[in-house]
Protein backbone atom coordinates (compact mmCIF):
# COMPACT_ATOMS: atom_id res chain seq x y z
CA UNK A 1 0.00 0.00 0.00
CA UNK A 2 3.00 2.58 0.97
CA UNK A 3 4.12 1.66 -2.66
CA UNK A 4 0.96 2.24 -4.17
CA UNK A 5 0.60 5.92 -2.42
CA UNK A 6 4.10 6.53 -3.89
CA UNK A 7 3.61 6.16 -7.05
CA UNK A 8 -0.02 7.75 -6.95
CA UNK A 9 1.96 10.89 -5.63
CA UNK A 10 4.21 10.89 -8.16
CA UNK A 11 1.82 10.63 -10.46
CA UNK A 12 0.03 13.57 -9.04
CA UNK A 13 3.04 15.91 -8.94
CA UNK A 14 3.77 15.01 -12.95
CA UNK A 15 0.12 15.87 -13.78
CA UNK A 16 0.10 18.88 -11.80
CA UNK A 17 3.81 20.25 -13.16
CA UNK A 18 2.17 19.80 -16.38
CA UNK A 19 -0.85 22.17 -15.97
CA UNK A 20 1.14 25.44 -16.35
CA UNK A 21 2.45 24.42 -19.57
CA UNK A 22 -0.66 23.30 -20.66
CA UNK A 23 -2.12 26.60 -20.15
CA UNK A 24 0.81 28.05 -21.26
CA UNK A 25 0.65 26.15 -24.89
CA UNK A 26 -3.09 25.89 -24.98
CA UNK A 27 -4.18 27.38 -28.52
CA UNK A 28 -0.56 27.75 -29.83
CA UNK A 29 1.43 25.81 -32.77
CA UNK A 30 4.25 23.66 -32.15
CA UNK A 31 6.09 22.37 -34.99
CA UNK A 32 7.83 19.16 -34.79
CA UNK A 33 10.41 17.99 -36.93
CA UNK A 34 9.64 13.67 -36.28
CA UNK A 35 12.87 11.69 -37.61
CA UNK A 36 15.80 9.50 -36.41
CA UNK A 37 15.35 6.28 -34.41
CA UNK A 38 12.14 7.82 -33.10
CA UNK A 39 10.83 7.02 -36.64
CA UNK A 40 12.06 3.18 -37.19
CA UNK A 41 11.48 2.11 -33.49
CA UNK A 42 7.73 0.39 -33.26
CA UNK A 43 8.06 1.47 -29.55
CA UNK A 44 9.15 4.66 -30.45
CA UNK A 45 6.74 5.36 -32.88
CA UNK A 46 3.55 4.54 -31.17
CA UNK A 47 5.00 6.47 -28.02
CA UNK A 48 5.53 9.35 -30.81
CA UNK A 49 1.88 9.00 -31.76
CA UNK A 50 0.30 9.03 -28.38
CA UNK A 51 2.32 12.41 -27.67
CA UNK A 52 1.00 14.12 -30.45
CA UNK A 53 -2.30 13.04 -29.66
CA UNK A 54 -1.94 14.29 -26.29
CA UNK A 55 -0.71 17.84 -27.21
CA UNK A 56 -3.47 18.04 -29.56
CA UNK A 57 -6.44 17.19 -26.61
CA UNK A 58 -4.26 19.28 -24.45
CA UNK A 59 -5.26 22.28 -26.80
CA UNK A 60 -1.99 22.15 -28.62
CA UNK A 61 -1.80 22.62 -32.40
CA UNK A 62 0.71 20.38 -33.53
CA UNK A 63 2.11 20.43 -37.11
CA UNK A 64 4.29 17.62 -37.58
CA UNK A 65 7.37 18.23 -40.67
CA UNK A 66 9.11 14.21 -41.38
CA UNK A 67 12.41 12.94 -42.61
CA UNK A 68 13.16 9.81 -44.54
CA UNK A 69 16.19 9.48 -45.28
CA UNK A 70 17.33 5.54 -43.62
CA UNK A 71 13.79 4.57 -45.39
CA UNK A 72 14.87 6.08 -48.59
CA UNK A 73 18.58 4.75 -48.58
CA UNK A 74 16.52 0.98 -48.03
CA UNK A 75 14.91 1.49 -51.24
CA UNK A 76 17.72 3.20 -53.53
CA UNK A 77 19.96 -0.20 -52.16
CA UNK A 78 16.61 -2.47 -53.47
CA UNK A 79 16.87 -0.50 -56.32
CA UNK A 80 20.38 -0.67 -57.17
CA UNK A 81 20.58 3.14 -57.14
CA UNK A 82 24.02 4.66 -55.51
CA UNK A 83 23.63 7.65 -52.99
CA UNK A 84 26.00 10.44 -52.77
CA UNK A 85 26.06 12.69 -49.93
CA UNK A 86 27.86 16.54 -49.63
CA UNK A 87 27.79 17.68 -46.47
CA UNK A 88 25.09 15.53 -45.06
CA UNK A 89 22.65 16.63 -47.95
CA UNK A 90 21.87 13.64 -50.36
CA UNK A 91 22.88 14.56 -53.97
CA UNK A 92 19.73 13.92 -55.69
CA UNK A 93 19.21 13.48 -60.02
CA UNK A 94 16.18 12.50 -61.44
CA UNK A 95 15.86 9.12 -61.19
CA UNK A 96 16.60 9.62 -56.66
CA UNK A 97 13.89 12.62 -56.88
CA UNK A 98 11.63 10.19 -57.68
CA UNK A 99 12.35 7.63 -55.21
CA UNK A 100 12.34 10.22 -52.64
CA UNK A 101 8.78 11.32 -53.18
CA UNK A 102 7.60 8.09 -53.54
CA UNK A 103 8.95 6.79 -50.27
CA UNK A 104 8.11 10.15 -47.93
CA UNK A 105 5.23 11.58 -49.47
CA UNK A 106 3.78 7.65 -49.97
CA UNK A 107 4.91 5.31 -47.20
CA UNK A 108 6.50 7.05 -44.61
CA UNK A 109 3.80 10.09 -44.68
CA UNK A 110 1.20 7.60 -44.56
CA UNK A 111 2.33 5.87 -41.71
CA UNK A 112 2.41 8.61 -39.68
CA UNK A 113 -0.72 9.81 -40.40
CA UNK A 114 -2.09 6.07 -39.67
CA UNK A 115 -0.03 6.34 -36.33
CA UNK A 116 -1.71 9.38 -35.19
CA UNK A 117 -5.10 8.49 -36.09
CA UNK A 118 -4.88 5.37 -34.33
CA UNK A 119 -4.02 7.15 -31.26
CA UNK A 120 -7.12 9.05 -31.16
CA UNK A 121 -5.91 12.19 -33.34
CA UNK A 122 -7.04 13.64 -36.92
CA UNK A 123 -3.79 13.87 -38.95
CA UNK A 124 -4.20 14.78 -42.34
CA UNK A 125 -0.73 14.07 -44.89
CA UNK A 126 0.38 16.60 -46.89
CA UNK A 127 3.56 17.07 -49.35
CA UNK A 128 4.98 20.28 -50.03
CA UNK A 129 3.59 19.89 -53.39
CA UNK A 130 -0.13 19.83 -52.22
CA UNK A 131 -1.58 23.17 -52.64
CA UNK A 132 1.88 24.90 -53.45
CA UNK A 133 2.57 24.08 -49.15
CA UNK A 134 6.36 24.27 -49.69
CA UNK A 135 7.75 26.75 -52.82
CA UNK A 136 11.71 26.03 -53.73
CA UNK A 137 14.50 26.83 -55.44
CA UNK A 138 17.77 25.18 -56.16
CA UNK A 139 20.07 24.80 -53.29
CA UNK A 140 23.91 25.99 -54.05
CA UNK A 141 26.47 24.67 -51.96
CA UNK A 142 30.42 25.42 -51.88
CA UNK A 143 32.04 21.99 -52.85
CA UNK A 144 35.12 22.62 -50.64
CA UNK A 145 36.60 25.39 -48.52
CA UNK A 146 33.56 27.39 -49.23
CA UNK A 147 35.36 28.95 -51.81
CA UNK A 148 32.92 31.78 -54.00
CA UNK A 149 31.91 30.20 -57.09
CA UNK A 150 33.33 26.86 -56.42
CA UNK A 151 30.14 25.05 -56.05
CA UNK A 152 28.56 21.40 -56.73
CA UNK A 153 25.63 20.68 -58.55
CA UNK A 154 23.43 18.80 -55.80
CA UNK A 155 20.75 18.09 -58.12
CA UNK A 156 16.97 18.07 -56.89
CA UNK A 157 18.00 19.69 -53.95
CA UNK A 158 16.27 22.45 -52.56
CA UNK A 159 15.47 25.40 -50.02
CA UNK A 160 12.48 26.70 -48.82
CA UNK A 161 11.22 29.97 -50.07
CA UNK A 162 7.82 30.22 -49.16
CA UNK A 163 5.12 28.51 -47.39
CA UNK A 164 1.53 28.48 -47.57
CA UNK A 165 0.29 29.33 -44.12
CA UNK A 166 -3.30 29.70 -45.14
CA UNK A 167 -3.23 26.06 -45.95
CA UNK A 168 -1.62 25.15 -42.52
CA UNK A 169 -3.85 27.56 -40.60
CA UNK A 170 -7.11 26.14 -42.23
CA UNK A 171 -6.65 22.37 -41.63
CA UNK A 172 -5.13 23.30 -37.98
CA UNK A 173 -8.20 25.25 -36.94
CA UNK A 174 -10.29 22.56 -38.53
CA UNK A 175 -8.72 20.18 -35.51
CA UNK A 176 -6.65 18.24 -38.10
CA UNK A 177 -2.60 17.53 -37.26
CA UNK A 178 -0.62 18.83 -40.69
CA UNK A 179 1.97 16.08 -41.57
CA UNK A 180 4.23 17.36 -44.33
CA UNK A 181 6.34 15.29 -45.79
CA UNK A 182 9.75 18.10 -46.96
CA UNK A 183 9.42 18.15 -50.65
CA UNK A 184 8.84 21.60 -52.92
CA UNK A 185 7.81 22.88 -55.61
CA UNK A 186 9.38 25.72 -58.11
CA UNK A 187 7.81 28.21 -60.31
CA UNK A 188 7.89 25.77 -63.12
CA UNK A 189 6.53 22.92 -61.24
CA UNK A 190 9.82 20.98 -60.82
CA UNK A 191 10.15 18.74 -57.46
CA UNK A 192 12.92 19.30 -54.78
CA UNK A 193 14.17 17.22 -52.28
CA UNK A 194 14.43 19.38 -49.16
CA UNK A 195 16.44 19.04 -45.71
CA UNK A 196 13.62 18.09 -42.80
CA UNK A 197 15.08 20.15 -40.49
CA UNK A 198 15.54 23.22 -42.95
CA UNK A 199 11.58 22.62 -43.98
CA UNK A 200 11.12 22.57 -40.27
CA UNK A 201 12.33 25.64 -39.36
CA UNK A 202 10.56 27.36 -42.41
CA UNK A 203 7.41 26.30 -41.18
CA UNK A 204 7.92 27.20 -38.05
CA UNK A 205 8.95 30.26 -38.75
CA UNK A 206 6.01 31.23 -40.92
CA UNK A 207 3.37 29.82 -38.71
CA UNK A 208 5.03 32.42 -35.87
CA UNK A 209 4.93 28.88 -33.78
CA UNK A 210 5.34 29.24 -29.93
CA UNK A 211 7.83 26.17 -30.27
CA UNK A 212 10.35 24.21 -32.38
CA UNK A 213 11.05 21.06 -31.63
CA UNK A 214 14.09 18.90 -33.41
CA UNK A 215 14.21 15.04 -32.69
CA UNK A 216 17.60 14.06 -33.10
CA UNK A 217 19.40 11.00 -32.00
CA UNK A 218 22.11 12.72 -29.72
CA UNK A 219 20.56 14.32 -25.94
CA UNK A 220 20.70 17.75 -27.56
CA UNK A 221 23.73 20.33 -27.23
CA UNK A 222 27.04 19.22 -25.62
CA UNK A 223 29.91 21.00 -24.05
CA UNK A 224 33.07 20.44 -24.37
CA UNK A 225 33.06 17.69 -21.65
CA UNK A 226 30.25 16.15 -22.83
CA UNK A 227 27.50 17.34 -20.76
CA UNK A 228 24.26 18.50 -21.57
CA UNK A 229 23.50 21.94 -22.42
CA UNK A 230 20.23 22.75 -21.58
CA UNK A 231 19.51 26.63 -21.90
CA UNK A 232 21.42 28.87 -24.61
CA UNK A 233 20.86 31.86 -26.53
CA UNK A 234 21.45 32.75 -30.00
CA UNK A 235 25.20 34.27 -28.65
CA UNK A 236 26.38 31.62 -27.14
CA UNK A 237 25.74 29.11 -29.90
CA UNK A 238 27.51 31.40 -32.13
CA UNK A 239 30.49 31.34 -29.82
CA UNK A 240 30.17 27.34 -29.10
CA UNK A 241 30.49 27.15 -32.86
CA UNK A 242 33.27 29.46 -32.87
CA UNK A 243 35.04 27.45 -30.35
CA UNK A 244 34.46 24.15 -32.14
CA UNK A 245 32.58 23.13 -29.39
CA UNK A 246 29.65 22.69 -31.72
CA UNK A 247 30.72 20.82 -34.94
CA UNK A 248 29.76 18.45 -37.30
CA UNK A 249 26.24 17.59 -37.30
CA UNK A 250 24.98 20.21 -34.91
CA UNK A 251 25.95 22.69 -36.84
CA UNK A 252 23.31 22.84 -39.08
CA UNK A 253 20.46 21.79 -36.72
CA UNK A 254 21.35 24.85 -34.53
CA UNK A 255 21.59 26.51 -37.78
CA UNK A 256 17.46 25.62 -38.24
CA UNK A 257 17.14 27.02 -34.63
CA UNK A 258 18.44 29.71 -34.79
CA UNK A 259 16.91 30.67 -38.32
CA UNK A 260 13.53 29.79 -37.02
CA UNK A 261 13.65 32.22 -33.52
CA UNK A 262 14.78 35.18 -36.25
CA UNK A 263 11.26 34.46 -37.78
CA UNK A 264 9.49 34.89 -34.59
CA UNK A 265 9.71 31.46 -33.28
CA UNK A 266 9.90 32.15 -29.13
CA UNK A 267 11.98 29.22 -28.03
CA UNK A 268 13.32 25.85 -30.55
CA UNK A 269 14.50 22.56 -28.57
CA UNK A 270 16.70 19.86 -29.88
CA UNK A 271 15.63 16.84 -28.20
CA UNK A 272 16.55 13.17 -27.79
CA UNK A 273 14.02 10.98 -30.00
CA UNK A 274 15.63 7.82 -28.92
CA UNK A 275 13.87 8.76 -25.54
CA UNK A 276 10.64 7.83 -25.04
CA UNK A 277 8.00 10.18 -24.48
CA UNK A 278 10.42 12.98 -25.05
CA UNK A 279 7.89 15.41 -26.89
CA UNK A 280 5.88 14.96 -23.36
CA UNK A 281 9.11 15.57 -21.24
CA UNK A 282 10.37 18.44 -22.87
CA UNK A 283 7.04 20.53 -23.38
CA UNK A 284 5.24 20.02 -20.18
CA UNK A 285 8.07 18.95 -17.29
CA UNK A 286 10.20 21.84 -14.94
CA UNK A 287 13.13 20.61 -16.46
CA UNK A 288 12.46 19.13 -19.80
CA UNK A 289 15.19 17.04 -21.34
CA UNK A 290 16.63 18.48 -24.42
CA UNK A 291 18.49 21.80 -25.31
CA UNK A 292 16.62 24.93 -25.16
CA UNK A 293 17.66 27.85 -27.72
CA UNK A 294 16.52 31.11 -27.53
CA UNK A 295 16.92 34.73 -29.28
CA UNK A 296 18.87 37.35 -27.51
CA UNK A 297 17.02 40.00 -25.60
CA UNK A 298 19.51 42.48 -27.16
CA UNK A 299 21.85 42.11 -30.00
CA UNK A 300 19.72 39.54 -31.60
CA UNK A 301 20.16 41.87 -35.19
CA UNK A 302 24.16 40.65 -34.67
CA UNK A 303 22.69 37.19 -35.77
CA UNK A 304 19.60 37.74 -37.55
CA UNK A 305 20.80 40.06 -40.42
Amino acid sequence: MDDDSGTYERTARTLLESLPYMRRFSGEIVVIKYGGHAMVDDTLKHSFARNVALLKYAGVRPVIVHGGGPQIGNMLKKLHIDSSFHKGLRITDDVTMDVVEMVLAGRVNKEIVGLLNLAGARAVGLSGKDGRLLEAEKLELPADGDRPGNSVDLGRVGRVVRVDTELLRTLSGAGYIPVIAPTGVDAENGTYNINADDAAAAVAAAVRAKRLLLLTDVPGVLDKNGALLRSLTAREVHGLIAGSVISGGMIPKVECCLEALSGGVEKAMIVDGRVENCVLLELFTDAGIGSEITADVSGAADFFP
